[in-house]
């Protein structure tokens, strides 16, 4: 406990999932956090029954970050957690064939974009101390091909490189700033629950899902937000531009591929 005792830490799209998840450990880690979101009926209440502050942001738009910094001009850690898949509410194809321009550069400007303004964002807040943390959400699928969803495999590829662009350019001005980046696979939030349902075969469909990862199962976003609370203590103060996977040992073998 007590790993973040006073870190101002801001964490976008942390109403639900990973982020909320997040949130809440670095809470009980003794961090000031700020929960942010699009959604500002879901985030207020994450934010109430968390016992943190919530600020309204959308994440593609620049005077939205440019508020935020007016309100917290100083931050010790920001997660750039918010993002889509692109396939959340329509059934359009994300194939490299068939998917829109349209959608394609929606995923791009939440995911990328989104990022990039965070990353900016955090580099204000954070030079004038001199130190921080940055962590940017990037994906299994940041590392491999997703043929059904390739806008969403290329914004995270995007995620991930750019993270080690931010890394030294920070190391290169002589700031303890790091930037790392988390590459989750199949963990287990809202968003799959359309997929899972509830009935009778909701075990065996979750089975299949996981059924090439060696541990055999989906990891939970509380995992994902340990691996968040070491980037973002002390004790991870030598790691800058690294990516850290999580992801049930998939990429340690050769079914790394999602259909």
């Amino acid at each position: 406990m007590n790993r973040l005792n006073g870190k101002i830490c801001i964490i976008t799209g942390a109403a639900q999932g990973i982020g909320r998840a997040i949130a809440q450990r670095f809470h009980e880690e003794g961090a000031v956090v700020v929960i942010t979101d699009l959604d500002e009926k879901a985030g207020a209440a994450a934010a109430a029954e968390i016992g943190c502050r919530f600020e309204r942001l959308d994440v593609r738009e620049e005077a939205d970050w440019a508020h935020l910094a007016s309100v917290f001009p100083v931050a010790d850690v920001v997660v750039n957690n918010a993002g889509i898949t692109g396939l959340e509410h329509n059934g359009e194809a994300h194939d490299p064939e068939h998917a829109s321009l349209a959608n394609w550069r929606e995923v791009h400007r939440v995911n990328v974009d989104g990022t990039f303004l965070g990353c900016r964002y955090a580099i204000g807040a954070m030079k004038q101390k001199g130190t921080g943390s940055i962590i940017n959400m990037s994906s299994r699928s940041g590392l491999v091909g997703v043929p059904l969803a390739c806008a969403y495999a290329s914004s995270k590829a995007a995620i991930r490189n750019h993270s080690k662009s931010v890394a030294l350019y920070c190391a290169s001005q002589g700031w303890k700033i790091r930037c790392n980046s988390i590459h989750p696979a199949a963990i287990l939030t809202p968003i799959w629950e359309t997929m899972l349902g509830s009935g009778a075969n909701r075990e065996a469909r979750m089975q299949s899902l996981v059924a090439d990862a060696p541990l055999k199962r989906f990891g939970t976003p509380d995992e994902v937000a340990a691996i968040a609370v070491l980037l973002a203590s002390d004790e991870a103060t030598y790691m800058t531009g690294s990516e850290v996977d999580i992801d049930g040992g998939l990429l340690a073998g050769s079914s790394a591929s999602p259909g």
